[in-house]
């Protein structure tokens, strides 16, 4: 049986950004992180994590990012770099390297190597000039696609995939492209300023072809 909920509604066109931001990062979870690896014209290396990320498309692989606004700087160095040389690798974040992947969340100054400051190991990529970080279980190598200012303090990224690198152990079946996700183990953004979950609770939901039996209501 399916019971209805009451729900507490709120208008989004008449919230403040804070108060909008606070509801939907506290409902829509938990959310993939994006780990994401730059270089600017220098070629310094930029770490950083963004959960306003995930598969968007298919046929082209592309993957979107949302940045919010920097009030102390102009622009985040990560957006900053992508818009200066076009590319970037989305690295996943697994369970052991959650604290490491907090560190580069720091407020740090323009020009820190923050995969260094972190202990990581950055290893070279295939297509694309930011390097990847050697120990994240996924790590994909991306060009922008298309940026989207919507006319707020935010912008949206699409990035084309144009090279996975996958942890070799996590295949069940490498030629059939089957994974086991809890050898991957990673984490997810949930709510407030240090909520994370794991993906390791996992259960499944056969797919149903039709006709389906309608559910019930309760009374």
């Amino acid at each position: 049986m399916i019971a209805t909920k009451e729900h507490t509604s709120f208008n989004l066109k008449t919230m403040s950004t804070g108060d909008g931001y606070k509801l939907l990062a506290a409902t829509v979870m938990p959310r993939p992180i994006a780990w994401i690896t730059t270089v600017d014209l220098d070629g310094v290396v930029n770490a950083a994590p963004f959960s306003f990320f995930n598969l968007v498309c298919a046929d082209p692989p592309l993957v979107a990012v949302g940045f919010s606004g920097a009030s102390d700087r102009n622009g985040k160095d990560t957006l900053a770099n992508i818009r200066a040389t076009g590319e970037l690798v989305v690295n996943l974040v697994s369970e052991e390297l959650g604290d490491a992947m907090n560190i580069t969340a720091t407020n740090a100054p323009r020009g820190v190597d923050e995969a260094a400051l972190a202990g990581l190991t950055t290893a070279t990529s295939t297509q694309v000039k930011p390097p990847r970080i050697a120990e994240s279980p996924v790590a994909l190598e991306c060009t922008t696609f298309q940026v989207i200012e919507p006319g707020g303090t935010g912008t949206v990224l699409l990035a084309r995939v144009v090279q996975a690198h996958v942890q070799t152990d996590a295949f069940i079946n490498v030629a059939r492209l089957h994974i086991d996700p809890n050898a991957l183990r990673l984490i997810g953004r949930m709510h407030g300023g240090g909520g994370y979950c794991t993906t390791r609770d996992l259960f499944e939901l056969e797919r149903k072809s039709w006709p389906v039996e309608p559910a019930l209501k309760a009374e």
